[in-house]
């Protein structure tokens, strides 16, 4: 009988593994990011109005689920910045909408500088402390169901001040989600670079989309 010796992987050739998935990771990331800033300027600039809840959820999904097909493979590199580009079409009406504001630009700059402080913050702590926060996964799903549920519900029956408490809700969860994410990504339970990418585009948007809804609140804009 035929006997294999099991693959050791030394732990220098994981390091130099889980290095090579985080440089790769936040340089697709910083490409997607600013592609999907200029597609959200494009959305602005033609005055495109809102795609509609049923159209974006339908659009986000579909391409999600294509990039996660073809997440070990080049066309994989095409589909998420198909999907980053259309999640940034899709918000270019709502920027529209606070650009209108008499101090709009004010604070959506704002907005964007506060969602890139947290981002780094929180990813530094972790890559520089290594800790391991996949312990929140089960907690930050539930909250996630949670806020869906309750952004629904605010949804449907107009309820302004419900939606305003969902917002304030997943600016606490995406910034657990960038923790969650980026410990994955350092501790190796992630180690495709398009799919830790995609999790952190949509931890920087949905904190950044909920954080402007915050503000111009709190401005008195909204």
């Amino acid at each position: 009988m035929i006997r294999t010796q099991p693959v050791i992987v030394s732990p220098a050739r994981e390091t130099l593994a889980t290095h090579k998935v985080l440089r790769n990771t936040y340089a697709l990331l910083s490409m997607t990011l600013l592609f999907s800033a200029a597609m959200a300027a494009v959305a602005v600039s033609v005055g495109a109005p809102p795609l509609g809840f049923l159209v974006t959820l339908v659009g986000m999904l579909g391409m999600l689920f294509l990039t996660m097909k073809l997440r070990n493979s080049a066309w994989g590199l095409v589909s998420v910045f198909g999907f980053t580009g259309f999640a940034g079409f899709s918000i270019g009406p709502m920027l529209s909408a606070y650009l209108a504001l008499p101090n709009g630009a004010e604070l959506v700059l704002m907005t964007a500088g506060l969602t890139g402080t947290i981002f780094l913050a929180l990813s530094a702590y972790v890559l520089t402390t290594r800790r391991d926060f996949s312990f929140m996964g089960g907690f930050l799903f539930v909250g996630l169901i949670t806020a869906l549920v309750l952004s629904l519900a605010a949804f449907f029956f107009e309820m302004p001040g419900l939606q305003l408490a969902v917002s304030g809700l997943v600016v606490l969860l995406m910034s657990g989600f960038i923790l969650y994410d980026t410990s994955s990504i350092v501790n190796g339970g992630e180690t495709n670079y398009i799919m830790a990418t995609v999790a952190l585009f949509l931890d920087i948007l949905n904190l950044f989309t909920s954080l402007l809804q915050l503000l111009g609140v709190l401005s008195g804009d909204d």
